[in-house]
């Protein structure tokens, strides 16, 4: 993730007020624990995702269809780089401006091409997730079931506490018995007008 200067200023500020209120407050002796609360279950998605079988095979697959499409860019970016420096040490004139016309109007091409095919590469991504919440809530639900559940939390949303009841292994284990890969194509979409 990038952050702009604005935002990496705000984040150190807040480090720095963090790190200071840090040495004034307490520190817990121990991690909060507690009872057992009944009927109070715990899942979390992403953890699914990312630790069973078919959450792998469809992140290693979104991984290759993003390097192919990087690579289309790439595959026409070398060439226009070294055309721009070429043009670089060009004398100014009528037949100069004409290729630095030229010029431009071919990468303006290339970066709306990089913006496409993100464009593609998310919506690929999106079409994944939906799959694969489609193939994992059975196996939540039958989990869900087994353990005698009454309500399901995001386990991200806890900050603490007895996280006996959280199903995330079982609900990975229904995943990999039930499917263990899946296959798909990056996802086209039409062109959009140049504006």
């Amino acid at each position: 993730m990038h952050l702009n200067l604005s935002r990496a200023a705000v984040l150190a500020l807040a480090l720095h007020a963090g790190s200071a209120h840090a040495q004034t407050a307490p520190v817990p002796a121990q991690p909060l624990g507690g009872p057992l609360v009944p009927g109070v279950c715990l899942l979390s998605r992403e953890a699914v995702m990312a630790n069973s079988a078919i959450g792998k095979a469809a992140n290693t697959r979104l991984q290759e269809l993003a390097r192919g499409a990087q690579a289309e860019i790439d595959t026409q970016r070398t060439p226009l780089e070294t055309e721009a420096k070429a043009i670089e040490g060009q004398p100014d004139n009528a037949q100069t401006r004409q290729r630095r016309e030229a010029f431009t109007t071919r990468w303006q091409a290339l970066q709306r091409q990089a913006q496409h095919n993100s464009r593609e590469i998310d919506a690929t991504r999106a079409k994944a997730l939906a799959r694969l919440a489609t193939e994992t809530q059975p196996v939540i639900a039958v989990v869900y079931g087994q353990k005698k559940c009454g309500l399901l939390l995001d386990r991200a949303v806890a900050l603490g506490g007895n996280f006996g009841n959280d199903l995330t292994a079982d609900v990975v284990r229904g995943l990999d018995a039930k499917i263990q890969t899946m296959s798909f194509e990056r996802e086209r979409l039409p062109q959009q007008m140049a504006k």
